[in-house]
């Protein structure tokens, strides 16, 4: 399987967005050791086609293959399945996680989202390879989300699982280093990338308030 890095980019498929140009510029930011690779979980809007999501995901496949980043397919195992991407991640209402294992096979990254720790305990029993936990702040990326968790949210998912825990929803530079504290692994952002006049300046100063968190105070360190 491969690692599950700590900074996790989401595709931004509204309207008037470029995902592609988006994550050619993340791409050509240095990964640092400290966070691992950095993955990215291919999101397309519920108005997208098939085909359109098989050939947006097959694109950033190769994009991430080429610099060493991990691909993974949001909701859809299908698509994950025809592209070679390296996992998917699952909400509640995609196929239960144990059947995308067994879709996808033991090597592969799944992840799963998870609000408290019962879906977090499901998750590890299910045979999730991290989760996804939030909203952790208000966001606009996504319609129908619940009310956000905040950072004791994430905390208490946090002490509840073995599972390594990347906050989503809301999540900023200047936020993230709370959540880490809060316990959480990692982060997983889309607006505070996409929306910005330079994106690879934005993940870059992401990359710098994350990895000076892992200074050997041991923030996200579970």
């Amino acid at each position: 399987m491969p690692p599950v890095g700590r900074l996790h980019l989401i595709t931004d498929t509204r309207p008037g967005r470029d995902p592609l140009a988006v994550l050619r510029a993340a791409l050509t930011v240095p990964a640092l050791a400290p966070l691992g690779p950095l993955m990215v979980q291919v999101r397309v809007e519920d108005d997208w086609t098939d085909r359109q999501a098989y050939e947006l995901a097959q694109a950033a496949v190769q994009l991430c293959a080429a610099s060493g980043a991990v691909c993974l397919v949001n909701d859809r195992v299908d698509v994950a399945l025809a592209v070679g991407a390296a996992g998917v991640h699952l909400g509640a209402d995609d196929l239960p996680v144990e059947v995308a294992r067994r879709l996808l096979g033991p090597g592969a990254v799944i992840g799963a989202t998870a609000r408290g720790p019962d879906g977090a305990l499901a998750a590890l029993e299910a045979g999730a390879s991290y989760l996804g936990v939030g909203p952790a702040y208000p966001t606009t990326t996504k319609d129908g989300l619940p009310d956000s968790i905040g950072p004791s949210g994430v905390a208490a998912v946090a002490a509840a699982t073995r599972l390594p825990v990347v906050a989503i929803g809301g999540v900023t530079a200047d936020r993230a280093p709370g959540l880490l504290a809060a316990g959480a692994y990692g982060v997983a952002v889309v607006g505070a990338v996409s929306a910005a006049a330079d994106p690879a300046q934005a993940l870059a100063r992401l990359v710098s308030c994350l990895s000076s968190a892992f200074d050997g105070s041991g923030a996200g360190a579970r």
